[in-house]
């Protein structure tokens, strides 16, 4: 598994060995993979004209989230197996999965954001 993200990889890296995390991290930063998995976005599409989750309009953020599986075949090509984005990422957020089962669910309506509750394990204090 390797994980793409638009960050310096200096950056990336000290977050991964604080986290303790142990999966290959590679930084996007200074090339299009994220504007070509549409989940970067110009001043321009992001006032009407980003094309996110399939679909064309506003986005209120310069980035967004989304997973694009690939695979290497016994030849070494790589293939581009799939994506998702939005709402069809919360698989991959067990606490969600959990929540969902509560009577308040989520309880995000008076948050700031989506996912203002999370905090990193060395953050629980703040």
């Amino acid at each position: 598994m390797v994980t793409v993200s638009k960050a310096p990889f200096a950056k990336l890296d000290a977050f991964r060995r604080r986290m303790g995390w142990t999966f290959k991290w590679v930084s996007s930063l200074d090339n299009d993979f994220n504007r070509d998995f549409w989940v970067s976005f110009s001043e321009e599409e992001r006032n009407g004209k980003a094309f996110y989750n399939f679909r064309t309009g506003a986005f209120p953020a310069p980035e967004a989230s989304g997973i694009s599986p690939f695979y290497r075949d016994a030849d070494g090509a790589i293939y581009h197996t799939y994506s998702c984005y939005a709402r069809d990422l919360d698989m991959v957020n067990g606490a969600y999965q959990l929540l969902d089962l509560t009577p308040e669910g989520r309880d995000e309506d008076d948050l700031p954001g989506t996912m203002a509750w999370v905090r990193h394990h060395d953050k629980y204090g703040e």
